[in-house]
């Protein structure tokens, strides 16, 4: 243990959530073996019409515990990590690399945000895109997508029942979008959220800017629950390295 981590330990009582060492929130070592390969993160059922998902994590063990540590509990030095983990995603999701990227964050449902004083998944996707910029990718992080009022917490629902409670329920106001089209005209689109379940939120952000005739290229997560994916979809792609794309 480092003197660094004698010293959280000691101002904070804090310790690894992989491995409970004393000291930093992440350790080095249970950080390095965050490391690995993106895959394609097909729910089962799929929702129709949905483009590929991506994950960089399984959502278990330490993973789960960095994305309920960060969301739930506002650990807030956990955003870089799992930033890290939703760059690898974005990078395997917009494989080859080609033009400027724009990232959308998942929206909070109304009020969550306010509440907790923070935007956990705007804030994934912001360290994301400065991960990205430093490996030469032009990207940019637009919220396009504002969530109504009226959804429910989705945990404990079932895909159908997720489906029914998120229909229809998001909606891009037109100044943004506007605004993304001087900006970035022929950018490649990417829906980002933190987890990844029935995909019935991503399918949704997704519908919301279709509508307004945005094309989504692919969904990107930190994580996705685990799930046999169905046979036939694309193999796992590379995690991003050496500043490519």
């Amino acid at each position: 243990m480092s003197l660094l981590d004698d010293l959280l330990d000691l101002a904070t009582g804090s310790s690894c959530l992989g491995c409970a060492r004393p000291g930093r929130l992440l350790c080095p070592q249970c950080r390095a073996g965050l490391a690995g390969e993106a895959f394609p993160a097909w729910p089962s059922p799929t929702p129709p019409g949905m483009v590929t998902p991506w994950a960089a994590a399984p959502y278990e063990a330490t993973v789960r515990e960095l994305v309920t540590g960060h969301k739930e509990h506002r650990r807030f030095p956990l955003a870089s990590p799992l930033g890290e983990l939703l760059a690898t995603a974005v990078a395997a999701a917009t494989e080859p690399p080609r033009g400027p990227l724009v990232l959308v964050p998942v929206p909070s449902r109304p009020g969550t945000a306010r509440r907790r004083g923070y935007a956990p998944t705007e804030t994934l996707v912001r360290v994301a895109a400065r991960r990205l910029r430093a490996a030469g990718v032009d990207v940019v992080v637009a919220c396009l997508l504002r969530s109504r009022r009226g959804v429910l917490d989705q945990s404990g629902l079932g895909a159908v029942d997720r489906s029914v409670n998120l229909a229809e329920t998001m909606h891009c106001p037109s100044r943004r979008l506007r605004a993304l089209a001087v900006r970035r005209p022929l950018a490649r689109v990417v829906v980002c959220d933190d987890v990844l379940t029935t995909g019935a939120t991503a399918r949704e952000a997704q519908r919301a800017l279709e509508a307004v005739g945005v094309r989504v290229h692919a969904v990107a997560c930190v994580a996705a629950t685990p799930r046999r994916n169905p046979p036939g979809r694309p193999r796992p792609s590379r995690p991003l390295s050496g500043g490519v794309l």
